[in-house]
């Protein structure tokens, strides 16, 4: 995921304590599931960072085949460290998992047809076009399995892009895609029945400083925010307006989204570029 700098060493432990955003949305995306009547034999969190999203998923289908995959080594040394040494040689025995993948949202090296539900957790606004991501994800789902996510929406961060216009800075901040955008891409990938939905959810922090902290140690502060030199920030937040506590609001935009992959469209035995061919026999 071109951008994201999680790969450097030692950037799991700090993700942890910087991943309130991500902890939250995944327990949004969970609350999703109560309504959703699927029995998956197999699973897989891409973009699973440190496995919270692969471990709550275990934890409610606790007969699956899991599979945490992630671009970072770290962040699946990560998903490791969480788990004991018993639980990792019970895991094992019991071919319980989760097993680590590293690799690519966007060549999976999974077989054909192998999931049956693929849930991830604000991962697909790394992607500058998530559509070959999707595209990946239908390749290797069963027909009849449900893929849900979250990603940011192009509302995100909209004190901090207003504070950036008001002193003539340029706007390096990470642009995201809007949701009916992110909804035709489903659908142009081959999934069926998508259903989109969205909400904002309001951040203060003590300082700017505060953020940009939490962005570096999530690994992604210059994906995020662009590089501008130190001075050029100092004026940002001095324009950033501070809340009647005092503190620095930011907004972000949550999208939601699941789809399910249907059986395959039968074609007529005879067809030339999709189109029926139809014979016409003269008398």
């Amino acid at each position: 995921m071109r951008g994201v700098s999680r790969n450097l060493p030692g950037t799991a432990a700090a993700y942890d304590q910087a991943a309130v955003l991500a902890r939250l949305v995944g327990a949004r995306m969970a609350e999703r599931l109560d309504y959703m009547k699927i029995s998956p034999q197999r699973i897989a969190d891409i973009g699973c960072a440190t496995g919270d999203g692969i471990r709550a998923l275990q934890a409610r289908y606790n007969k699956t085949q899991a599979l945490a995959i992630d671009v970072s080594l770290p962040m699946l040394h990560g998903v490791r460290a969480h788990s004991s040494r018993l639980t990792r040689l019970l895991g094992r025995l019991l071919n319980r998992g989760p097993q680590l993948i590293n690799a690519d949202a966007r060549a999976l090296p999974l077989a054909d047809n192998t999931l049956d539900f693929v849930w991830s957790n604000l991962m697909l606004h790394w992607l500058d076009d998530p559509l070959p991501a999707l595209r990946e994800i239908h390749r290797v789902m069963a027909v009849g399995g449900l893929v849900m996510f979250a990603t940011l929406g192009p509302d995100s961060l909209l004190e901090l892009r207003s504070a950036m216009e008001e002193v003539g800075a340029d706007d390096t901040a990470r642009r995201f895609i809007d949701m009916h955008d992110i909804g035709d891409m489903l659908v142009a990938a081959g999934f069926a029945d998508p259903v989109m939905d969205m909400e904002v959810l309001n951040f203060t922090y003590r300082h700017p400083r505060q953020f940009l902290a939490d962005q570096r140690h999530l690994g992604v502060r210059d994906a995020f925010l662009g590089q501008q030199p130190f001075r050029t920030w100092r004026k940002v937040f001095s324009a950033w307006p501070r809340d009647h506590e005092g503190r620095w609001p930011l907004r972000f935009e949550v999208v939601y989204g699941h789809a399910w992959k249907p059986a395959p469209r039968a074609r007529p035995a005879h067809t030339a570029e999709g189109h029926a061919i139809m014979t016409f026999h003269r008398p």
